[in-house]
């Protein structure tokens, strides 16, 4: 059965600033919004796994009032990447050496001194794994998450666990939102 990969709406930040795991409010009227495209769209029964970030604890209140028939689970791994004492700072303002290390070694290296990307992708990977079973089954999964999680259930989907060079990790997510189906 089908997994869906939910963004979250825009959350209340400035432009241009460094967030992952920060916890941020999203937009009400953008959040009503999705939670109505998305209640439209689900089928019967889904279970919806929910980033434990207001963000996304907002969509899925939403959609719950929306749609009765969802199950609803907190997930904690399903939050975006930490990057750690650079959260809630402006990427203009993280020094060019602090970004070229992340880059020199994009799987291993903890940018911001909190998570690196090879510990993101393998709590991602765990929630994966862990949905194969129910979809296998034909039970429905949605996740509502964040676009780092979104890109790296790409990279599961087509099989990939590892991504060594920062050129390799996806550009493309969902939009503020908006959603990815990934297909058994």
């Amino acid at each position: 059965m089908t997994l869906w990969v939910v963004r979250h709406a825009q959350p209340r930040v400035a432009p241009g600033l460094c967030y992952g795991a920060l916890d941020l409010p999203a937009e009400p009227e953008a959040t009503a919004h999705a939670a109505q495209a998305l209640a439209q769209e689900l089928p019967q029964g889904a279970e919806v796994h929910v980033s434990v970030l207001q963000r996304c604890k907002l969509l899925a209140q939403h959609l719950r009032g929306l749609r009765p028939d969802l199950t609803f689970k907190p997930e904690p791994r399903l939050v975006e990447m930490h990057f750690g004492l650079f959260e809630g700072v402006a990427w203009a303002d993280i020094a060019q050496d602090a970004m070229d290390a992340w880059t020199a070694d994009f799987w291993a290296h903890r940018f911001g001194g909190q998570e690196s990307v090879a510990e993101f992708m393998a709590r991602v990977a765990q929630v994966w794994d862990a949905c194969l079973p129910a979809r296998a089954a034909g039970q429905a999964q949605v996740w509502i998450t964040h676009a780092g999680v979104a890109r790296a259930a790409s990279l599961l989907a087509q099989g990939q666990r590892t991504v060594l060079y920062a050129g390799d990790w996806p550009r493309e997510g969902p939009a503020f939102g908006q959603w990815l189906r990934f297909l058994p």
